[in-house]
């Protein structure tokens, strides 16, 4: 047990934050000390289930903030609500641990980060699927073996049916999922975005409103081109939520099915048609806390070391600069030069 916890205020009572409340419930280095959400009977609901007694619930986080004078902020409310609750905890001079994606805007996103800097508090993005054992062995081979890449592929074929708000956005695909395969290109590659062309469509059996399925190429830093194939309405075959990968390096191609240790094969000699391969297998950490539980504990660790955590603002943004300006393209049939 930590002799000194830190103190957590949770704002959002749905799924998700019902989800977060069970990590930050479970972490002995954090105490969760109060709930807001605009919809105070949710709270109620998601306090009873987790049977959280007489936790505080408030409808607005200004009074939370000031009655129970937590650490940090843990925002688990809906995308278009991220701005407000980060600027008012951050105003509070609160650290903020917040849910993807950043903001539901490329401008609302830049105030949020200045916003982290005006107050010299941490915001961190939780981009929880970077926190997977098999992702960052995947990383280290191609640091370790096949060097810098020139080429990223991933796949991502799935036909989920969620109901609800998904199944009525513009681009569903793009604006809800595939920052997490983005971001993870941009961990695998070492590489941020310079431009993209993309073309996103809705198949006529598709059960989505707007366009659920689509293609983009990324030009990146120092040369790397990154295709991305994507479709949330391909009923069988599906791949791994984490996506399937492919790096080619100087040295040999790297692979993960998003289910498996990744492999390997590097080039050992230079005879022959095909020149000599040796396979390789990552070796996977078997003890690393994955998902939201990892980006929970990579924000503690933060708080209390000074350290730079994976998602903070200043690098996630990039990631979510990949999403819209992937939408702009599609939208305006251009290539789009992405903004520093």
């Amino acid at each position: 047990m930590f002799m000194d916890q830190l103190k957590a205020l949770l704002v959002g009572a749905g799924g998700m934050g019902r989800a977060w409340a069970t990590n930050l419930l479970a972490y002995d280095a954090v105490k969760l000390v109060g709930w807001v959400d605009l919809r105070r009977e949710v709270a109620e609901q998601a306090v009873a289930a987790l049977n959280l007694g007489d936790l505080p619930i408030y409808v607005d986080i200004v009074p939370a903030i000031a009655e129970l004078q937590p650490d940090f902020v843990v925002d688990v409310t809906i995308p278009e609500a991220h701005y407000d609750v980060t600027l008012r905890a951050l105003g509070a001079g609160l650290p903020v641990l917040g849910e993807k994606p950043m903001a539901d805007s490329m401008h609302r996103a830049r105030e949020m980060v200045a916003a982290s800097e005006r107050a010299g508090k941490l915001y961190m993005v939780s981009q929880s699927r970077r926190y997977h054992a098999q992702l960052h062995a995947l990383r280290r081979l191609v640091v370790e073996q096949i060097g810098t890449p020139g080429i990223l592929t991933s796949d991502f074929f799935l036909g989920p049916h969620f109901g609800g708000f998904r199944e009525a956005m513009a681009h569903p695909l793009l604006l809800d999922m595939a920052i997490h395969t983005f971001d993870a290109a941009r961990y695998l590659s070492g590489s941020d975005p310079v431009a993209v062309y993309c073309e996103a469509w809705n198949p006529e059996w598709s059960w989505y409103a707007g366009a659920a399925s689509a293609t983009a190429i990324f030009e990146m830093t120092g040369g790397l081109r990154y295709i991305y194939r994507g479709s949330w309405c391909s009923e069988g075959q599906p791949t791994s939520w984490e996506a399937e990968w492919r790096i080619v390096g100087p040295r040999g191609t790297a692979a993960w099915d998003g289910h498996n240790p990744p492999t390997a094969e590097v080039v050992t000699g230079t005879e022959g048609f095909f020149h000599p391969m040796e396979p390789c297998v990552a070796q996977v950490e078997a003890d690393m806390p994955s998902g939201i539980a990892g980006s929970l504990r990579d924000f503690v660790h933060a708080l209390r070391t000074g350290n730079t955590p994976m998602g903070e603002c200043h690098d996630n943004i990039k990631s979510l600069a990949m999403v819209f300006a992937a939408i702009e393209s599609a939208e305006t049939g251009r290539r789009v030069i992405i903004a520093d």
